[in-house]
């Protein structure tokens, strides 16, 4: 593991401080972008009860019997793609896991036009009866991270030459917001673990965005030019990293990161990654021409071999195109 240290970067100005603070957090994320595409930030604006709080509801589900926490399965979310997955039940890289997850999304009414249209990935959450306090947990932290995920796209689009609001216009007026709950056992299963087995797979995020808070357990690592580093959990702040779509909106200027998780801490660990990324139906074209971004060198080849930059479509497109891959057997109700 490399001794190299992400940046940790104060977001607060982005929520109204003045131009020329909001301009130098712009250019902390636009370097931070460059050398990593990955950063923590402060200032975020997610208090510690929510955090504890979500802390708290999360490990008194996972605690529950297997029996119970299916009642809540994925095959019972429907298209909406929302529920409990079992421990070994999601595949990022094509091995099984060794965690296990609750899915959320925006909270969507039947009668919602995307809903009522059958639409993949909106509708309602599943909550667990057993854990009642969980709901207001995941929401009141939902509201906070996608707050923190609306500024940091305002950084995001000055520190890429853009008007502010150049990602509100275009592409995050009604983003996709998708929130899991990751719990990753002290040890695991013997038929699951094996020589290659990981908390989660090397992988990187579909979207634009990701922000994630850790418990104190660590087990994040990030892969970079000059080798694998830790990510470890920093009082008060969240880990944030972009994601393909930023890079195929980028010409790959800003590159989505592959990263992993391995739970070496010999207790339960927690993780809570929110994505905050396009509109389901936005197609995903390249930045406008004002944008400063450069030219890109050939380099090497993605860890999943794909060509960001040949892909056409929405967000949509790409996103389902993706989980039907970690979830094959449920690809089929949902697709």
């Amino acid at each position: 593991m490399s001794g190299t240290r992400l940046p940790v970067i104060d977001m607060a100005p982005l929520f109204g401080g003045g131009r020329a603070e909001r301009a130098a957090v712009a250019e902390e994320i636009r370097a931070a972008c460059r050398a990593h595409g990955f950063f923590y930030v402060s200032g975020h604006g997610v208090s510690d009860s929510v955090l504890a709080a979500l802390e708290t509801a999360s490990r008194r589900f996972f605690t529950l019997p297997e029996e119970t926490k299916a009642a809540i399965a994925m095959s019972k979310g429907g298209r909406a793609w929302r529920g409990h997955f079992p421990l070994g039940g999601e595949l990022t890289s094509g091995r099984p896991d060794l965690k296990e997850g609750l899915y959320f999304g925006s909270e969507l009414p039947a009668d919602h036009p995307r809903v009522a249209a059958g639409w993949p990935l909106h509708g309602a959450n599943l909550w667990p009866a057993e854990v009642p306090e969980l709901r207001p947990a995941v929401e009141a932290y939902m509201g906070a991270a996608t707050r923190a995920g609306h500024a940091l796209m305002r950084g995001m689009a000055l520190s890429l030459g853009l008007e502010e609001d150049y990602f509100d216009r275009t592409y995050t007026a009604e983003p996709t917001i998708l929130f899991r709950i990751f719990h990753y056992p002290a040890s695991a299963p013997a038929h699951l673990k094996t020589a290659e087995s990981w908390g989660v797979g090397e992988h990187s995020d579909y979207g634009l965005l990701t922000l994630l808070a850790q418990d104190a357990k660590g087990g994040l690592q990030v892969k970079t030019p000059g080798g694998w580093i830790a990510a470890p959990p920093l009082p008060g702040t969240l880990v944030c990293n972009i994601g393909d779509m930023l890079d195929r909106l980028t010409g790959g200027w800003y590159r989505s990161t592959p990263h992993r998780v391995l739970n070496e801490s010999g207790a339960d660990r927690l993780s809570f990654p929110l994505f905050f990324d396009p509109d389901f139906a936005a197609a995903m074209e390249p930045l406008p021409p004002e944008a400063n971004i450069g030219q890109v060198a050939p380099g090497e080849p993605r860890w999943d071999d794909a060509d960001l930059q040949a892909f056409t479509g929405t967000y949509g497109d790409y996103l389902l195109g993706k989980v039907s891959k970690v979830f094959p057997e449920l690809g089929g109700d949902v697709l």
